[in-house]
């Protein structure tokens, strides 16, 4: 059966024991979400040009409400900014400046009224926020509906604890909400515009369906119709970027790479780096496959070092040669190196190995693609290439008891650093 985890390049658990099955997410509130911001990124400016407030949501799409808080205000989405996209189907609680140099919106904070959002000032600040303002986040989730006893419930969760501790922590795949839970089209769309079918890319963002999309008949009368003066009539309100995307191409059926620029930049830039993405996935999973340790370099891969924040810093890299194998690993033992895997974009070079081997099963030729990801037609879009740590530290606490519901409940808390994601960590105590 294809998952939405495999078509994200994800096909293999970096565990062997069994999981605790049960369900996430059935209620929003089971799956909580705290920004951790990077120690001595001070936001306090009392005359500063940027407002900081607190946004606490639920069940609401960062885009989607950036888009609707700045109608509210009357300004434009480009004075927001926010250190990263959380998930929708969650209650999170994160930061976001709006450049307010009159300080009007200030003072209509208090008035904003939106069902299962809520604003506080914090602060105002001299800058914006960015993803570098943000350190990773904390996570609380509740797994609901596990049909095993609670002993076995919890040998279970130790076990896999275990293995991931032995392993040096949680295979760092890119999660599925990268790639669309529900319509896993994202780095379909990047591949298609970085081998420059704009046309493609468009009817795969707009039209694809998928079984468990609510607007499959509508999504798949236009993709065999490619009528998008019918489908505008059709697609209902709430698909607003889709919307847009026709509303553009009625005037102008031809022009694909205008149909795209009626999005915005931050979900534009999204495309292709899923697609980077989900290469990534395919050769992290190649590497456990072929029974490659994650926390152990061999000659010929690329480490990167610890960052002033104790992270990895994927702007300071090595190669590791026969020479210096020994000391590397020394360094990845204590956590102040890890072996990584390539982002490939434009500017890479090739590293061979099981890269170039993924690369080869998926047809892709590798000058073809760099020169691909500079996006020639939208320069906007332009990814670089870079590397990203294949194994991530978590240490994560259960409680486990029985459920409310049915069944035993396990409820998780842990830290993952920004750009990690708690999906991949739970898949491997769950299994399902």
């Amino acid at each position: 059966m294809t998952t939405t985890e495999s078509i994200a390049g994800i096909d293999v658990y970096l565990t062997k024991t069994p999981g605790i099955g049960g369900v996430v997410r059935s209620d929003a509130s089971d799956f909580q979400v705290t920004e951790v911001w990077t120690p001595g990124k001070s936001t306090d400016a009392e005359n500063g040009k940027y407002l900081i407030v607190e946004l606490t949501k639920k069940n609401w799409d960062t885009h989607h409400l950036i888009r609707d808080l700045s109608r509210w205000f009357r300004v434009s989405r480009s004075r927001f900014g926010w250190a990263g996209t959380k998930d929708t189907r969650a209650v999170t609680i994160q930061r976001i400046s709006i450049w307010d140099p009159d300080r009007t919106i200030e003072a209509n904070v208090p008035n904003f009224r939106t069902p299962n959002v809520k604003l506080e000032i914090i602060a105002r600040s001299n800058r914006k926020i960015s993803l570098g303002d943000l350190c990773g986040n904390r996570f609380r989730i509740a797994v609901r509906g596990i049909n095993e006893t609670e002993e076995e419930v919890r040998g279970r969760v130790n076990r896999v604890t275990g293995e991931l501790s032995h392993a040096g922590g949680m295979a760092n795949f890119y999660g599925e909400q990268r790639f669309g839970t529900i319509r896993p089209i994202t780095h379909e769309v990047g591949r298609l515009i970085v081998v420059g079918d704009f046309k493609g890319a468009m009817m795969e963002y707009l039209a694809k369906p998928f079984s468990d999309d609510r607007s499959y008949e509508i999504r798949r009368r236009l993709w065999d119709t490619h009528d998008f003066k019918a489908a505008l009539v059709e697609f209902p309100n709430h698909l607003r970027y889709e919307r847009a995307m026709l509303n553009h191409l009625v005037k102008q059926p031809d022009d694909y790479i205008g149909a795209f620029r009626v999005l915005p930049k931050n979900l534009l830039r999204m495309f292709t780096h899923a697609y980077q993405s989900f290469i990534f996935n395919k050769i992290l999973s190649k590497r456990i496959k072929e029974g490659m340790q994650l926390n152990q370099a061999i000659v010929g891969d690329v480490v990167c070092f610890k960052g002033s924040d104790g992270l990895p810093d994927a702007s300071r890299t090595q190669e590791v040669t026969q020479v210096d194998i020994d000391g590397i690993n020394n360094l990845v033992r204590k956590k102040r190196a890890w072996v990584t895997h390539s982002l490939i974009g434009h500017g890479y070079e090739s590293r061979g190995g099981i890269e170039g081997v993924v690369l080869s099963d998926l047809g892709i030729d590798l000058s073809e693609l760099t020169r691909g990801f500079e996006v020639a037609e939208m320069p906007e879009l332009a990814s670089k290439g870079g590397c990203r740590a294949v194994v991530i530290g978590v240490d994560p606490v259960f409680d486990v008891s029985a459920d409310s519901g049915s069944g035993v409940g396990a409820t998780a808390e842990f830290f993952l650093p920004k750009g990690c994601y708690a999906t991949v960590m739970l898949r491997e105590y769950m299994k399902n």
